[in-house]
């Protein structure tokens, strides 16, 4: 009777050693490390466009300013 016990022991333990291999495999990770991981969401993320500056109103702002201080001293002149 012991020697049935001790084989379903082995089966269920080889079963249960199975089971946690193709669990392993499974989740396998894409990156190999950290630095990986951070290179690859980086690169998501200035795909996106995430990491671009936005449009600044200063130089069109500037411009304007400029060209209604050349029109008032145009008419002040003339």
């Amino acid at each position: 009777m012991t020697i049935r016990s001790d084989v379903h022991q082995q089966i269920a333990l080889n079963t249960l050693d199975r089971a946690v291999a193709a669990t392993r495999a499974g989740f396998g990770c894409l990156f190999s490390g950290s630095e990986d991981y951070e290179r690859a969401l980086i690169a998501e993320r200035r795909a996106e466009g995430r990491y671009t500056p936005p449009a600044s109103r200063l130089p069109w702002l500037l411009f304007a300013g400029l060209a209604f201080l050349v029109a008032g001293t145009a008419l002040l002149l003339a």
